[in-house]
């Protein structure tokens, strides 16, 4: 059965199936939208009636956004590169399956081989998903190799079944754990809202996805950050301001006068590793009432 499109008092989200399928729907959940995916189904649940949701593998994300089965969906932009389709970029979201970073595709080959440099590579065979980006890449530096698609299961090929490999990695713990080494990146990736040309055409759609994306941007931001606050007196602010790491600047506000002193709060973000030194830092710098709160999104 043909996927059909979507309706015009809805649109219809593309989530990534695999290996950013957890971290996607945690992300939703932070900026506002509750996704319940059922294991049996293609179709998770929303708490949103304006959404339809799929289950659509990465590699394949952009060419329904481009047809218009989807009117927006979340994938990597290696397959929006890889597949050459024509979609609207959104807005890029950078956070991957373990870590809030962009992944890599690197060519890896036997830790004990004699390649050093792409160009050792003349004449030899290369396995990995992203095949069009790997010609090109290597097209680039004039070296002649034959590319082959893999089917997965990559990092075993070498050196039995290819010479070297293409991969994603975030870590590179998988391939080191299969005696490979890393002699060059061909290119980074990360996750970017995608839309369907014709659909941000529609005022109403247009909006919808430009607040989702939004939204999303908003969640990215806010990952492993805290927010601040605290009192001072006027005369230990520049102090406490040569403490802090902000934002932007932070936000200062004058409180009532008390037995003839003047206070400020100050309000603020940092990244949550360095609160455990910076809050003791500000109780020197002669800090009252420090509040450190989580933060959902940061709209800027």
């Amino acid at each position: 059965m043909t996927p059909t499109k979507a309706a015009g008092n809805k649109i219809r989200l593309g989530i990534p199936k695999g290996s950013l399928q957890d971290a996607t729907v945690a992300l939703f959940a932070q900026a506002g939208w509750k996704i319940y995916v059922n294991g049996r189904s293609y179709f998770p649940a929303v708490d949103d009636p304006e959404i339809e949701c799929m289950l659509i593998r990465a590699q394949e994300m952009a060419r329904y956004v481009e047809q218009g089965v989807l009117d927006v969906g979340l994938t990597g932009i290696d397959w929006v590169r890889e597949n050459g389709l024509d979609v609207d970029a959104i807005a890029d979201l950078v956070y991957a399956k373990q870590s809030r970073s962009k992944v890599r595709w690197v060519l890896a080959v036997p830790e004990d081989s004699n390649f050093h440099k792409a160009e050792d590579l003349e004449g030899c065979v290369i396995a990995t998903e992203l095949v069009n980006v790997t010609k090109q890449y290597f097209a680039g530096k004039g070296v002649n190799v034959q590319v082959d698609f893999s089917w997965g299961a990559t990092e075993v090929k070498p050196p039995v079944l290819a010479d070297a490999i293409v991969e994603v990695t975030e870590t590179g713990s998988s391939l080191r754990a299969n005696r490979l080494r890393i002699i060059d990146t061909v290119m980074e990736s990360y996750t970017q809202v995608i839309a369907n040309k014709q659909a941000m055409q529609e005022q109403w759609k247009r909006e919808k996805i430009s607040n989702l994306a939004l939204m999303l941007t908003g969640a990215i931001a806010a990952q492993g950050r805290v927010g601040l606050m605290l009192n001072v007196r006027k005369e230990d602010l520049l102090s406490v301001l040569n403490v802090l790491p902000a934002l932007k600047r932070p936000t200062i506000s004058e409180l009532a006068a008390n037995d003839g002193e003047t206070w400020v709060a100050v309000n603020t973000i940092i990244e949550e590793t360095t609160a455990r030194d910076i809050i003791p830092k500000l109780k020197a710098a002669k800090a009252q009432g420090i509040v450190e709160y989580p933060l959902n999104k940061i709209v800027v």
